[in-house]
C-alpha cells in the first residue's frame, strides 16, 4: 500500500512539473513517466525538478534526455529518439539528469551545465554516444 501511495505522490509531482515546464506527459512508465518538450532546456530543467520532488519524498529516481524526431501513435510516440532517451535513462545514476550529446548541443547559451559522462555503447542503437550529467 505503502508502494502504491508513493507511485501516486511521484505520478502527481511529475505530471505537475511537467505542466509547469510546458510539456506534454505521454504516459507513465509504471514507475516513470515519457514525457515530450518543444524545447530542451525546459525538457532538463523539468526533469531536475522532478528528482528534486522525488528526493523529498525519501526517494532517488533518475532521467535520461534525447532528442530527435518521434513517430506519434495517436496518444502514444515511438521511434529511435524514445529508445535512445530510454537507453540514456539507463546508465543515469541515482538522483542524476543524463543526457545525449544531441541535448547538451541544442541548450547551449542557456545557463545549463553538464559534466562530461564520457562514451557509451547503448543497447540497440548504433555508433558511441556521448553522454552529460546535468549540473543541478
Amino acid at each position: 500500500r505503502r508502494w502504491r501511495e508513493l507511485l501516486e505522490v511521484h505520478n502527481s509531482a511529475s505530471a505537475r512539473q511537467i505542466e509547469h515546464h510546458r510539456g506534454r506527459l505521454v504516459k507513465s512508465t509504471g514507475d516513470g513517466v515519457l514525457a515530450v518538450f518543444d524545447a530542451p532546456a525546459r525538457a532538463v530543467r523539468c526533469a531536475q525538478a522532478i528528482l528534486g520532488d522525488v528526493h523529498q519524498l525519501g526517494c532517488e529516481a533518475y532521467a535520461g534526455l534525447h532528442a530527435g524526431e518521434v513517430e506519434l501513435l495517436g496518444d502514444d510516440i515511438a521511434g529511435i529518439a524514445v529508445h535512445i532517451a530510454a537507453r540514456v535513462m539507463s546508465r543515469a545514476g541515482p538522483g542524476e539528469v543524463l543526457v545525449s550529446r544531441t541535448i547538451k548541443d541544442l541548450v547551449a547559451g542557456s545557463g545549463l551545465q553538464f559534466d562530461d559522462r564520457g562514451l557509451h555503447t547503448l543497447r540497440g542503437v548504433p555508433d558511441e554516444w556521448q553522454l552529460f550529467a546535468a549540473r543541478a
